[in-house]
Order: structure tokens, then C-alpha cells, then sequence
């Protein structure tokens, strides 16, 4: 399998110097510095390209072209802004860039309260508290409703969060909460944040799946005519949040989507952390059932604690996932489409930080040691499970 990295761009901590001493040869990168919706160049993608090659690498997959809120929200502005991502689609085919990983998350991205969460060897690590997130919506959102949205339990849990809470952590939640973590569309005050999740009032999962429907018949034509390949991330965490639908969360929303627009061009990334924080996600069933529409994975590992809805981000190798299995199935499906058939990319995600991690700077859930590590897990894993199918086939 293709070993890729996450890359921010040139003002990512860690460079793409360090990049080329961890093995990975493709690059994970998106243009931030474009305005959300708007078209990427050909000019704007070439340099990106070049930045890469320059270093001995080469930019392998995008990772996001943005999904405007008007084209979640179904809005009939929405059409003009498909356009756009269309044309951004047949841009990058042009430089030879062929796969796009993208998300339909509403209103927020991937959603975390803690940044660095002690980890008892010493090192830190990304955490979702569901009281703090339940105590944000309710008391310092102030969101219409939002009490109606938690069970009588999570009320009364979130209630001693706050109560116990000083104000310093509150304000920790609330910026961690809003600021927009990496890859993130958006960044929100509270007013703000009030405001775009009012953009979504009467939304349902029946009609968030419309327009993401509406979304797809339109992008997968043009991305199947110049041969690029659509890897949808999941919702991360993958439930609902602050009362909007999300719908990319299930082993059964990812079946939906699949069966909707059915192209060789319309597939997934794997991200079985975010996948396995529903025990009710069977990541490794996941794996042998989608195997011929993934074309990405993160293999990261999440643990679940005490309370199910809050989790932290494990060893890449343990936590609750079987990350052993899901390898497994993509490596023997990476062996059924042979040297012909398109890759399967993977990456590490969300490490942990540790030793010199510490004491540089580094984007939340990207350091550079904790993923190199969690990449040589993987690799390690891959090999072992190569040599096993090599036994199975002597």
C-alpha cells in the first residue's frame, strides 16, 4: 500500500524534509490558502506540485477540496458552487493529481476538546469529552433545544462538568470547540457559531442525504470522465452535533452512499478511527465489504472510555480497533486488483505527542514522532500480514 503523509503546506511545522525521513512517498496536501468554494488554478496546483517534487516526493491526494454550506444546506445558490468544485476537479486531473478525499460535515469539522490530553508514558493526546461538549451546547452556547437533544443522564453529567469547571477550562472547550481544528473549513465566535447552525434549522438525515445525493450525481460525472477517484471522509466524532444531522457516520451511511451514485469513481476513505468510535461500526467487516470503493485509509486507532461517547485517540496499533484485521482485508484487496488496479493509499493520523513532539511547535494531531511511529506500526503490521497471505498461498 501507497504511505502517505499529511502536509499543511509551507507553513507546516513539519517540513517536507522531515516528510522524506519517514519513508511515506506521497504527499496528503489541499491548497488553504484559497477561499472556501473557490476554483483552484492550474497555476495555484502546479506550484503545490513542485514544492513536493523538490523535496523527492510527489503530491499524491488531496485532502480536502472544501464542500461549500450552501451545497450542504441544499441552498439554491448551491449549484453555482458545484460548478466551481467541478471545475477544481477537472483542474487537478490536468496535473495528474487523481484523488480527492472530502468531507460532508456540516456547520463544523472533526470536533475535539482536548489538544493535548495526559497520557500516563508521559506523551499527550487528542480527547472528546462528551460532557464538555453537552455542557458547551446547553451553557455557554445557549443553543434552542439543546437540553431536548441529551438524555436526562448526559444533562445531569454535563451539569457537574460545568459546575466543576473553572473558567479557564471553559474558555479552553470554547475556543478548542470553535477555533477550527487542522483542514477545518470554518472558525466561529460564539455568535457566529449560533448563526451557522441556525442556517440548518428544519435539516433532517432524509435531507442532509438529499443534497449530499444532489452533490454527488453532479461531481462524479465530471470526476469519472477525467479519471479522478472520490474518497469521502467520515463524520468525526461520527453522531450528531448540536442538533444537526450528520450522515456519513454508519456502516449503513456509507452503504447508502455507495448505492446512491454507484461508480467506480464514487468511494471511501477508510478513516477507522473515526469509524470505530461507534462500537457499533465493525471497521473490519467495513473493510471486506466496501473493499473495491476504498481507495484511502487513515489507520489510527480511538479508544472508548467509561462513558462510550467520549473517547481519546489510541496507540495507532491498539485502542478498539482491530487495525490488524482491517489491514488484512486491504491488503488482500490491494493483491486481487494487481498491478493494474488503482492503489490504496494509507496514512497515519492523529499521533500522539511525544519526546521532541513536546517542545516544538506542531498543528493539533499532526507531530511529527507520534506519527512516524504510528506509521512504522502500520508498516510493520502491513509486512506481517504479507508474509502470513504468502504462507496461506504456499
Amino acid at each position: 500500500m501507497e504511505k502517505t503523509w499529511r502536509w499543511y503546506g509551507p507553513k507546516d511545522a513539519v517540513t517536507l524534509s522531515d516528510v522524506r525521513q519517514t519513508d511515506a512517498t506521497g504527499v496528503v496536501t489541499a491548497l488553504h490558502h484559497i477561499p472556501n468554494g473557490e476554483v483552484w488554478s492550474v497555476e495555484e496546483i502546479s506550484k503545490r506540485q513542485a514544492e513536493c517534487e523538490s523535496a523527492g516526493l510527489y503530491w499524491s491526494i488531496v485532502e480536502s477540496v472544501p464542500v461549500h454550506e450552501d451545497i450542504r444546506r441544499g441552498l439554491d445558490t448551491r449549484d453555482g458552487w458545484i460548478d466551481k468544485y467541478c471545475e477544481t476537479i477537472r483542474n487537478l486531473a490536468e496535473c495528474g493529481v487523481d484523488m480527492i478525499c472530502y468531507n460532508f460535515m456540516p456547520a463544523l469539522d472533526w470536533t475535539r476538546t482536548d489538544l493535548d490530553w495526559p497520557l500516563p508514558n508521559g506523551g499527550t493526546a487528542l480527547r472528546y469529552d462528551a460532557d464538555a461538549v453537552a455542557a458547551f451546547d446547553m451553557w455557554v452556547l445557549e443553543r434552542p433545544g439543546a437540553e431536548a437533544d441529551h438524555t436526562p443522564e448526559r444533562v445531569a453529567s454535563a451539569r457537574t462538568w460545568f459546575d466543576g469547571a473553572t473558567a479557564d477550562e471553559i474558555d479552553r472547550v470554547t475556543r478548542t470547540l470553535l477555533a477550527g481544528l487542522p483542514g477545518s473549513e470554518e472558525s466561529y465566535t460564539v455568535e457566529e457559531f449560533r448563526e451557522a447552525l441556525a442556517a440548518y434549522d428544519g435539516q433532517t438525515h432524509e435531507s442532509m442525504r438529499g443534497n449530499l445525493k444532489y452533490f454527488l450525481e453532479r461531481i462524479i460525472l465530471v470526476a469519472e470522465e477525467v479519471g479522478v477517484r472520490m474518497a469521502i471522509h467520515p463524520d468525526d466524532p461520527p453522531f450528531d452535533l448540536f442538533g444537526i444531522p450528520r450522515v456519513v457516520s454508519t456502516m449503513a451511511d456509507a452503504q447508502w452512499l455507495l448505492d446512491a451514485v454507484p461508480s467506480p469513481a464514487n468511494g471511501l476513505t477508510l478513516c477507522v478511527g473515526s469509524y470505530g468510535v461507534r462500537a457499533d461500526n465493525d471497521v473490519v467487516e467495513m473493510a471486506r465489504r466496501f473493499a473495491d470503493r476504498i481507495y484511502f485509509s487513515h489507520l489510527r486507532s480511538t479508544r472508548r472510555e467509561e462513558d462510550p461517547e467520549s473517547f481519546h485517540e489510541a496507540v495507532h496499533i491498539d485502542g478498539d480497533i482491530d487495525i490488524v484485521g482491517v489491514v488484512r482485508e486491504l491488503v488482500k484487496e490491494e493483491r486481487r486488483r494487481g498491478d493494474e488496479g488503482p492503489r490504496i493509499s494509507v496514512r497515519s493520523d492523529h499521533g500522539h505527542r511525544l519526546l521532541d513532539d513536546l517542545t516544538r511547535d506542531s498543528t493539533p494531531g499532526y507531530p511529527l514522532i507520534g506519527r512516524m511511529k504510528g506509521l512504522a506500526e502500520v508498516r510493520g503490521v502491513e509486512l506481517a500480514v504479507n508474509r502470513g497471505l504468502d504462507g496461506d498461498l504456499a
